[in-house]
């Protein structure tokens, strides 16, 4: 079977396993009262959200977890879907799910009730499983570490490579978190930052990469039949941690990842903004550069319906991704 093909229907085949067992999972949170809490410093109109079913990412990845597994063991029988160079990025996509959820079940039950995990406790956590993946990029995978554009050869970071993997894995992985704000928002650009990584991966020939993240484009979309505008339920750091950390390690894989900042414009650009809003804060003594941060919740002040931004972003977001997979062609 043609490798794109075979990309394309695995995606398929993972949206119809999420839509289907979505249904129960949202009675499961429903039954145990695992709502989303809104914290009042947000947008008024964001309060209507309270109550709804969060932990959502667990819909994204049971069903990649089990086509990953399933397909490896394929193997046994002769039938190579999958290798173990996925093994991988799906150990991120668990260590960081768990992660999440573990942030998420401290926000709802713990005794840190509407705030979650302590900030310093998850970014150490974050920063360990970042090293232990940069290690296994660098000295088990031994992936390219880098491409330039127009360069005829890999480029070698030596030990550098280490604390750079780091960075964008940690970095990935609050972007997409910070993304996670509005209906259908960071499922949407997630899903077309993974289609052009599995693109790239494909055109090099990591057919089992780009399978890999073709399953996730699927289960996102299987995500969003749930989650688009007014959402069923949210994703939680649970989904947001662990699809920025798996987007930086399908990046790293590809040595494409100079161009993540424009295949994902716009979680880069929601850091950005709470960055400079936090810096900019301090710096005048309590003025703010935006309305809100992120930058989404400024569009919103702005008089944009929640929809709008929605759609405008994905379509930066998509247009940009486009444009990143140009450049990797190079």
């Amino acid at each position: 079977m043609n490798k794109i093909a075979l990309a394309l229907s695995l995606s398929t085949l993972s949206f119809l396993m999420t839509v289907i067992w979505g249904g129960p999972l949202l009675r499961i949170l429903r039954h145990f009262k695992i709502g989303k809490i809104i914290r009042v410093e947000g947008p008024e109109s964001h309060f209507t959200k309270m109550g709804t079913p969060t932990m959502g990412g667990i819909m994204i990845i049971l069903p990649v977890l089990m086509l990953t597994i399933l397909l490896n063991a394929a193997s046994l029988l002769g039938l190579k879907f999958l290798g173990s160079s996925v093994l991988l990025p799906m150990m991120v996509l668990v260590c960081y799910a768990l992660l999440g959820a573990i942030d998420d079940w401290e926000g709802i039950r713990g005794p840190r009730r509407g705030l979650g995990m302590r900030a310093r406790t998850k970014f150490m956590l974050q920063i360990l499983l970042a090293l232990g993946t940069a290690f296994a990029l660098k000295y088990i995978l031994k992936v390219p570490e880098l491409f330039w554009p127009g360069a005829p050869s890999v480029f070698s970071l030596g030990l550098w490579y280490i604390p750079i993997a780091m960075f964008i894995i940690v970095g990935m992985s609050n972007a997409v978190n910070f993304t996670d704000g509005l209906d259908g928002l960071a499922g949407l650009i997630a899903a077309t930052a993974f289609a052009a990584y599995g693109i790239i991966a494909l055109l090099q020939g990591q057919d089992f990469l780009g399978r890999f993240c073709f399953t996730l484009v699927g289960a996102l979309f299987g995500f969003l039949w749930f989650n688009v505008h007014p959402a069923q339920l949210i994703m939680g750091d649970t989904g947001s941690l662990a699809l920025g950390a798996t987007l930086s390690v399908a990046a790293l894989m590809t040595g494409q990842w100079l161009f993540l900042p424009l295949i994902a414009i716009i979680p880069v650009s929601e850091t950005i903004s709470v960055i400079l809003q936090i810096g900019y804060f301090k710096l005048t003594k309590g003025r703010r550069l935006f309305k809100m941060a992120p930058l989404h919740h400024h569009f919103e002040l702005m008089g944009w319906s929640e929809t709008q931004v929605v759609q405008r972003f994905w379509l930066i977001g998509l247009l940009f991704a486009m444009l990143g997979i140009a450049f990797a062609l190079v």
